[in-house]
């Protein structure tokens, strides 16, 4: 598109929305600078070991968005965070914590998530006990090679506990992080195949398995892994004179409560707004949700858009998301800038 080719738009964010807008853009002749506060891009992909539904490596994720960026008209500022941000008429005005001064005729905003501070949830023992974990500290065993308790040993019994800082009106999230139960599901048949002799129980209030070939996984796990799944809250982890973790649970189901006592105990945290978008939110004066994420202009045909012209979101800066909506979202951004940054009467 030789009108765009003048044009310059920046990408805030460098983790897959933003690896994917900024490729996509590129791909459409946009000039595009890309900053990313971190000092590497990828986001939590790079987190993760193998992704649901197929379990494909995160790394051939990686991979793909890498190649995507990899245009000459693509100018990546790693370590680098957008200080002042300014609207003049049709152009913007930013200003890095680096001194760099960028001027852009359109601005793509993907800050993505931050995962749920687990020790927020002081009753079952993050940062207190140390075999207590969440899904993020598993993803890392997984990628090592070996799961083990904080003394070194193999865990025989394992528990996971759904919801954690998500659809908890204590911690302020009302919202469902949409990907908590299929990730839970993923990793417990994880653990069984590094662990064939282990027993794994998931907690949940309600499984919510909202996605492609998820409910088939979740099948998976019961059918051929031998998964327990007890539907009920967790409502206190305590510590055992042997380090085993002792958690106090209500079967909803069997109307009945039960006390377990596990080896490892596995926080399924939830998803909120990230530092950075917080930040942007302050600088460029952008509507926020109930959610606290990024208000779109209309959750049918504007989620994409917000309440400054000229700016647009993409991915999980606006609600939870897994990376194929990401992705897509991602794209759907861009059509979204290419539309808006051709002369008008085009």
């Amino acid at each position: 598109m030789p009108d765009l080719m003048n044009k310059h738009v920046l990408v805030i964010g460098g983790g897959v929305a933003g690896l994917e807008a900024a490729g996509r853009l590129s791909k459409a002749g946009i000039q595009v600078t890309l900053v990313e506060m971190k000092e590497a891009t990828g986001g939590h992909v790079v987190d993760w070991y193998k992704l649901f539904p197929d379990r494909k490596d995160s790394m051939e994720v990686k991979k793909y968005l890498d190649e995507l960026v990899s245009a000459d008209n693509i100018h990546i500022l790693t370590g680098t965070t957008v200080s002042e941000f300014h609207k003049n008429h049709s152009h913007f005005n930013i200003l890095t914590n680096k001194g760099k001064e960028l001027l852009a005729d359109a601005v793509v905003v993907a800050t993505g998530f931050d995962l749920f501070n687990s020790s927020r949830k002081e009753e079952y023992g993050y940062g207190i006990y140390d075999n207590v974990i969440t899904s993020a500290d598993l993803e890392k065993m997984f990628r090592l090679g070996k799961i083990t308790m904080a003394d070194g040993s193999v865990p025989k019994k394992v528990g996971m506990v759904h919801c954690v800082g998500s659809r908890d009106e204590k911690v302020g999230n009302l919202y469902c992080s949409k990907l908590c139960c299929v990730t839970a599901v993923k990793q417990a048949i994880e653990i069984k195949e590094h662990i064939s002799d282990s027993k794994v129980f998931c907690f949940y209030m309600d499984m919510r398995m909202g996605g492609a070939h998820y409910e088939e996984l979740y099948r998976e796990a019961q059918e051929e892994w031998g998964v327990t799944f007890i539907r009920g809250k967790v409502s206190e982890a305590s510590e055992s004179i042997d380090h085993k973790i002792i958690v106090k649970v209500e079967d909803t189901l069997a109307g009945r409560p039960l006390k377990m006592e596990l080896d490892l105990l596995v926080l399924m945290a939830g998803m909120e707004m990230s530092a950075g978008g917080k930040s942007m939110a302050e600088l460029g004066n952008f509507k926020r949700g109930e959610n606290r994420f990024f208000e779109s202009s209309d959750h049918h045909f504007g989620s994409n858009t917000g309440n400054i012209e000229g700016v647009f979101y993409a991915g999980t800066c606006t609600a939870p998301m897994n990376i194929t909506e990401t992705i897509s979202h991602a794209r759907s951004a861009v059509a979204e800038v290419t539309e808006y940054l051709k002369p008008k009467g085009n």
